[in-house]
């Protein structure tokens, strides 16, 4: 059961990715912020339904074609969660060997490296773990406004071809 909705919300977040990144491709730079859910995904911008909904169309014809490299995002908060944590373990390990006012500098050098050093591991925790491109078994059941600027696009799994 636990299995069944993480990989719900896996393939959705790649959905996710792929339209926000058909979006930007279409329309140019803007403010948009997604979260994935086992039912869909969630967008907040300033976007018209009939967009949302062609570009996620589009984005998981693409991720059904192939196309696995719209699942990795530059902007995921998976990105900032990885190097916020991988700051933090390199501080605190350096903070550890001595008295913390005697290792703050070189804390701080080590959590900038830590920062660095996690831009290409977010995208391969994104591409193992937050992810899922292989999308054979997702279908697009509608897009719809929420509250405003909230839009909503419904996804189910299918029988897996």
């Amino acid at each position: 059961m636990l299995d069944a909705w993480v990989g719900a919300v896996r393939k959705n977040h790649a959905l996710e990715h792929a339209t926000v990144a058909v979006l930007l491709a279409r329309h140019g730079p803007m403010r948009v912020a997604g979260r994935a859910s086992p039912d869909g995904f969630y967008l907040f911008g300033s976007l018209r339904d009939e967009d949302v909904d062609a570009a996620a169309h589009e984005a998981l014809r693409r991720l059904q074609a192939g196309e696995s490299n719209l699942a990795v995002s530059p902007h995921c908060g998976t990105n900032i969660a990885v190097a916020g944590f991988a700051a933090g373990l390199a501080a605190a390990t350096v903070v550890s060997t001595g008295p913390a006012w005697k290792r703050f500098p070189n804390a701080v050098t080590a959590a900038m490296l830590a920062v660095i050093a996690a831009q290409p591991l977010g995208r391969r925790v994104q591409r193992h773990l937050t992810t899922s491109a292989d999308l054979r078994d997702v279908e697009i059941v509608g897009t719809r406004s929420l509250l405003g600027s909230l839009k909503k696009v419904q996804t189910r799994l299918t029988a897996a071809p």
